[in-house]
Formats: structure tokens, sequence, C-alpha cells
């Protein structure tokens, strides 16, 4: 089969690889129909390179077709309709049972600390061959795979796999207040559809801060408020903007939405791009233990929100040792929470609005469909934010 495969710093290829088979009787192999490109890919392309191994196949939000089930899968037959979470998870071990399957306990990666594992995603979190292929093998199938129905356009139900679940838990995690405001900082795909989500949910105030023209125009159309980073001298003007519009007090919740790609610290862009030229075994131990993050969008959360607020972390960040403004944290009574998202535990809530009246407008969420053969190009564009490149679709 052709499979997305990651070579290197900022080199990715679609090269031949063997068909996925059944390992294990709760295995099943899947003909993928659309296969997403997110935004923690990128971290992959340049970032957290020192954690990938040359031939590692990409990708981690898929939907298709499934084509075998081994004899542990009761609930699935070939022929059935299926999009698959990001992560891989039991179902039945206590922290699935308690809602948290991205700390799965079949699956958790114990050797290297992390949790659950996840298609595609480093050798921290199992070095799992990934979505961004013509097949995919999915373990944990008795649990996993979510079954939808035949009609509608992959596009109705490709975001289930990751977006979705990502942006509503980012919205549960933040607390937002009946009536109340929030503001999501990165309007990405997650970001973007954070906001959609707030709205749907009830937010009376939400507020898009970014600085890529697609993004910002993309949410206003929306009735997003928008703040264009680029209009603003410094970080303290922007949240003067904002507290402004929240009778001087800042938004009861903050999304970040950014994670490590933010803009900022030329130092900790410096440290990043370093940490992808170092020897793998070196950068990866400088990745781990010193900190390469760059927090300019944290920092502005933890200033923007209003005292006894709560900040969402949905953006992935990778180091151990970058500082954190505790006192203020701590003087302001902010609750943060923040993770990867449980996506099982949301799915049921997220179906009934995958409708045809398409209330979080995923029909037309892509802004880029692409063959599979050109994912190298889609990874460059999506990089640069070319073309106003916001969300990729890849079809296999």
């Amino acid at each position: 089969m052709k499979a997305v495969t990651w070579q290197g710093r900022r080199d990715v290829r679609v090269e031949t690889v063997p068909d996925p088979t059944i390992q294990e009787p709760t295995d099943a192999v899947i003909r993928l129909t659309s296969t997403g490109l997110c935004g923690s890919d990128l971290h992959l392309y340049e970032v957290l390179t020192p954690f990938m191994t040359p031939g590692d196949i990409l990708g981690h939000e898929p939907m298709g077709i499934v084509e075998e089930v081994g004899a542990g899968v009761p609930d699935l037959a070939a022929g059935d309709r299926v999009v698959v979470p990001f992560q891989i998870a039991c179902g039945n071990c206590w922290m699935c049972l308690t809602g948290l399957p991205t700390q799965c306990e079949t699956t958790q990666c114990t050797g290297e600390g992390m949790g659950a594992a996840i298609f595609g995603y480093t050798r921290l979190y199992g070095s799992v061959p990934g979505a961004q292929a013509e097949y995919l093998r999915v373990p944990q199938a008795q649990f996993g795979p979510i079954k939808v129905p035949e009609g509608p356009p992959d596009d109705r139900f490709v975001y289930l796999s990751d977006v979705l679940p990502t942006a509503w838990q980012a919205v549960e995690y933040a607390h937002i207040p009946p009536g109340g405001s929030v503001a999501v900082l990165g309007l990405g795909p997650v970001g973007d559809m954070a906001c959609r989500v707030a709205q749907v949910r009830g937010a009376e105030q939400v507020f898009g801060v970014d600085l890529v023209p697609e993004r910002l125009r993309r949410a206003q159309a929306r009735g997003v408020e928008t703040y264009d980073l680029r209009d603003f001298d410094s970080q303290k003007e922007l949240v003067a903007a904002i507290r402004d519009r929240t009778a001087g007090r800042g938004p009861d919740a903050v999304i970040d939405a950014v994670g490590t790609e933010a803009h900022g610290s030329a130092a900790a862009r410096l440290a990043q791009t370093a940490t992808g030229l170092l020897p793998r075994t070196l950068g990866a131990r400088f990745a781990e233990h010193l900190g390469v993050d760059r927090l300019a969008a944290l920092h502005t959360a933890i200033e923007l929100v209003r005292r006894g607020g709560t900040i969402s972390i949905s953006g992935v960040y990778g180091g151990t040792a970058d500082p954190m403004p505790l006192l203020t944290m701590f003087d302001k009574q902010i609750q943060m929470c923040m993770g990867q998202a449980n996506v099982r535990t949301w799915s049921d809530d997220i179906l009934p609005l995958l409708t045809d009246e398409d209330p979080l407008g995923v029909d037309d969420f892509a802004t880029h469909r692409l063959p599979l053969s050109e994912a190298a190009h889609a990874y460059e564009m999506f990089q640069r934010k070319d073309d106003g490149a916001v969300k990729i679709l890849l079809e296999p």
C-alpha cells in the first residue's frame, strides 16, 4: 500500500509499505477514504523530530470502511463505515471506565512515561503505524471505531477522529458559565471549532485571536469577535482590548489552542530549530528535559483570563522545564485544565450535531482536499499557511 512516511526534518514522502494485517483478536483493518492533516503533525515535521524514526507512518485522523475484523471484535463487520479516534484504548480498564481513554492502562506507554498509544505519533506514544495511508490496522477495535451512517460525505464525520472531540473537550474543560465569555487563542482547526462549539453550547461572548488573515475571516464569518495580533504592539494592548469588552475583568475562560507553535520568544524558536537539527538521541534529551516550548500563548492566557477564571489547554506543549508564572496563577486563583481529548467520552454528545442542519459547519470545514500522493506538498503548504490552508484532508 501507499503511505506517508517521515524521513527527517521537513521531509515526508509517500512510499510503498507492507499492507497491515490482523495481528490480535481485537484488531480490525480499515480501508481509508479520508484522513486529516493535523496541526500536531507539524510538530513531527519540525519540532519533535528527535522522537521519530525514518520510515514512521504518519497521521491520526482517519475514517473509512472496515475490511476485516478479528474474532474479538463483535460489533464491527466488513463494510461498516467508521471513524477511528486518534488514541488507542481498550474501553475496559479503570481509566477508560472513568472517562479517560487517553490514559488507557492497557495501551499506556509506560516505558516512556506517557499515556495511551496514539496512531502515527512518535516512539513516545508507541510508534504505532499511522493513518495517512491506504489501509490502517486498528488495535482495540472492540472499543475505538465509531460507526457512522452511509450517505453524507466523509467531511460530515471525519473530524470525530480528533478535531471535534478536542474542541469539545476544550470547551468542556473551560467551564464557561451560562451566558459567559471565552477567548480562544489560535484559530487553527481546533481553535476555530472550539469557537463554534462554545457558541452552540451557549457562550454569549466568543473572542478569537490569531494573526493569519484567512483564519480570522473564517471565525468572523461565524460571529466570533476577532482580534488580529498584528494590530497590537504588545500583549498588554491585546489584553486591555478584550478586557474592555468584558466589564474590565477579562473573559471567564481562555482556551489555548496554540501550544508550542506560538509566535514569541526568538530564543525559544532557536531552541526548537536546534533540537530538530541535533542527533536524535541528544535532541530527545534536550526536548524532554530542557524545554523547547514557545510560551507566548500560554502567558497571554494567564494574563487575560479573569480572576477566578479557567484556562483550558488543548494546544500541545512538549517541554518539561518551561518556567511558569506561578505567583500570578496563584494570586488570580486560576483553574487550569488540559490534556489529550478523550474521544469516545464525547463522541455520543457530538454525533447528534452532525446533521443536515450542520450547526458546527463541518460540511465545508476543510479548506483543501488533496490526493495522498501530494502529501509532501500538503505538509509544506500547511506549515507555511499558504493558499489559505486551515484544514487539509487527504484522499488515499
